[in-house]
């Protein structure tokens, strides 16, 4: 199964770790799952505008279509998430993610943001027809040191969860047809 790993955002690095921490544990569960992090830091966007897509648009669109599974990291800002990634799913068909395994990850600045989780990201991914794993793992600055390292030991908990729940869902989704 190839899972993407997506890097929603294209300021900051705490996300990126985040996934990185992720893979590691996925890895521990199921070493035969090719796993990919997809960094929108390394694309050049564009709004969907209607005018032709160029080749980077192309490939993540590609790169979403072709995976099986996804963990979709993102920071909150504005008590939002940010505009790349917003702009990402409405360049995707609606069936691409339809009955793939997703999990989310997020970072904010307040405590309070983890509720964007829930209220924006989720509807998004309910709309694909995602099977979103029950968990997501919020985070706050307060959770990594000055090198974007995740200190705080619950958090690696969560994360150890969430990846073990997500390996769950994969082996459930590879049942269910995606009526593409």
């Amino acid at each position: 199964m190839k899972i993407l790993l997506v890097d929603g955002t294209v300021f900051g690095k705490k996300t990126g770790a985040l996934l990185r921490q992720i893979e590691q544990y996925v890895k521990e569960y199921n070493s035969d799952l090719d796993l990919e992090i997809l960094y929108f830091a390394d694309l050049k966007h564009q709004i969907l505008d209607g005018s032709p897509l160029n080749e980077d648009m192309k490939r993540m669109i590609q790169k979403f279509e072709e995976a099986d599974g996804y963990i979709i990291a993102t920071p909150i800002y504005q008590a939002s998430i940010p505009g790349v990634l917003k702009n990402a799913f409405d360049m995707i068909d609606p069936k691409a993610m339809r009955y793939k395994p997703v999990s989310m990850v997020a970072n904010g600045g307040t405590y309070q943001h983890h509720l964007v989780v829930e209220n924006q990201l989720r509807p998004i991914l309910d709309y694909f027809r995602c099977l979103v794993t029950p968990n997501y793992v919020y985070t706050h600055a307060s959770h990594f040191d000055k090198s974007d390292k995740i200190i705080d030991e619950s958090i690696h908990e969560r994360l150890r969860e969430l990846a073990y729940v997500f390996v769950q869902y994969c082996k459930l989704s590879d049942t269910i047809p995606n009526n593409k």
